[in-house]
């Protein structure tokens, strides 16, 4: 199996920049799955529904979470290489 080649600067910073509005994205779901189960009037099918957007939101919190740890990774990786 063939080593990849390691990304470029400017491709790192673009993930980096995808990351970060991702993360602006999800805080937006995040926050508004938090206000609507704090909702009175739901009914037990909406309550389903709203736990779903949690969890799926903390799912994708934390793969984002990853890529961010590979993209430091790649980044660090790419410093030493360039010393």
């Amino acid at each position: 199996m063939a080593t990849p080649e390691k990304p470029s600067e400017d491709v790192l910073k673009q993930l980096r920049a995808l990351s970060h509005d991702m993360s602006n994205a999800l805080e937006v779901i995040i926050q508004a799955q938090y206000l609507l189960q704090q909702s009175q009037e739901l009914s037990p099918e909406d309550k389903k529904w709203v736990g779903m957007i949690g969890k799926a939101g903390a799912e994708a919190t934390d793969a984002n979470r990853k890529i961010r740890d590979m993209i430091r990774a790649l980044s660090v990786t790419q410093a030493k290489v360039r010393l």
